[in-house]
């Protein structure tokens, strides 16, 4: 499927390379056959294992890697491809690459969806030169293989490669990441939005949201991800958060929001500038997502030396409130943040890792 395009769409070919090419002038949709359902021809196949570099339409691929379908497989495993039916699975060392015409100096996310195979430790190593980020793979957020991650690159020519890569040495040599769908989009500049210190504090502006399935798509933390797939914010944190949308979850306002999913190991933090000694009042709206999320919640926020702990009970209805706190800048940044205090999980799927919705966060100066 080809890359779809927000305002307009212009296809040329280079004949440096076998893997398609598209250019636009701003991407935000799958890759060039990003589900995988355009599959390798039978000759090209020995069972599931791809035979041939470029046997994979608009991939090029190297090791061990195979053209798997969802539901059960041999040997007592399940392979969940929630977003259609065909999947890639990477062994040892395996890798897929596509090249991808940019624009340079632009920054854009990969939104793609993975999960670990084996009970095992797995990494999924995502890079566009010069720049790789390892995912662990060993949590799982969502217990249906609905995991979706985003990571940010800049692009520093007019072609890059994006390549997925297994860098591990499993002992089971069945064992490996799956990989279900790939997409891209432009991460256009923000601009402060009048009478808000807060960028992005809507969270409009995010990473690409698969629309026939979603669970969210989770934000590694900072370690992990030099440059954030959510513009404005920091994921300060040794888990991911989650981005959530309107069309398939309870948000408080627009069309996006944050849920915490991983109690205090899930924070977001964003760096706004201040006057020292002066007053100013953060505001933020807090709720769930209506998704069978369930407990006593709390949302911590922290502002300069100002905290302020703020109380949610989830019940079967969404519902949202809105807090306030008034914190005194002692610098000219001030840095705020957000994480759960608690860790959740659905009410009907202990396996589904879930938390507090975060919405419409503002900062203005006291008068």
């Amino acid at each position: 499927m080809a890359v779809l395009l927000s305002l307009s769409l212009v296809f040329f070919s280079l004949f440096t390379s076998p893997a398609a090419f598209a250019a636009t002038t701003f991407l935000d949709g799958l890759l060039s056959n990003g589900d995988f359902e355009e599959g390798p021809k039978p000759s090209n196949l020995k069972k599931t294992v791809i035979m041939g570099k470029y046997s994979l339409p608009q991939w090029e691929i190297n090791g061990l890697v195979e053209y798997v379908s969802g539901g059960p497989q041999p040997g007592g495993f399940f392979f969940a491809v929630p977003r259609g039916v065909h999947a890639i699975k990477l062994g040892n060392e395996a890798s897929i690459t596509q090249i991808i015409a940019v624009k340079p100096s632009s920054i854009y996310s990969l939104t793609f969806g993975a999960t670990k195979t084996c009970a095992q430790d797995e990494v999924l190593r995502v890079s566009v030169p010069a720049l790789s980020g390892d995912l662990s793979l060993q949590t799982l957020y969502s217990s249906n293989g609905g995991d979706t991650y985003a990571w940010a690159f800049q692009a520093t020519s007019k072609v890059v490669n994006v390549t997925f890569h297994n860098p591990g040495i499993q002992e089971d040599p069945t064992c490996g990441p799956l990989l279900d769908a790939v997409a891209i989009k432009e991460m256009v500049p923000l601009k402060l939005t009048r009478g808000n210190l807060v960028k992005n504090g809507g969270f409009e502006y995010g990473p690409h949201v698969f629309k026939n399935f979603s669970t969210g798509v989770l934000l590694p933390p900072k370690q992990r991800d030099l440059i954030s797939p959510l513009p404005g914010w920091i994921i300060e944190s040794l888990k991911a958060v989650k981005y959530i949308d309107s069309k398939h979850f309870s948000v408080p306002s627009g069309l996006a929001a944050i849920e915490l999913v991983a109690g205090r190991e899930s924070a977001i933090a964003q760096i706004i500038r201040t006057v020292p000694n002066k007053f100013y009042n953060l505001t933020f709206t807090i709720g769930d997502a209506k998704n069978g999320c369930h407990g006593s919640m709390m949302v911590e926020a922290f502002a300069a030396k100002d905290t302020l702990k703020v109380p949610h009970d989830a019940h079967e209805k969404s519902s949202f409130r809105t807090a306030s706190l008034k914190f005194k800048a002692i610098s000219s940044r001030t840095r705020i943040t957000f994480y759960s205090a608690f860790y959740h999980t659905k009410l009907n799927d202990f396996g589904h890792l879930c938390g507090p919705v975060l919405d419409q966060v503002m900062v203005f100066p006291i008068a």
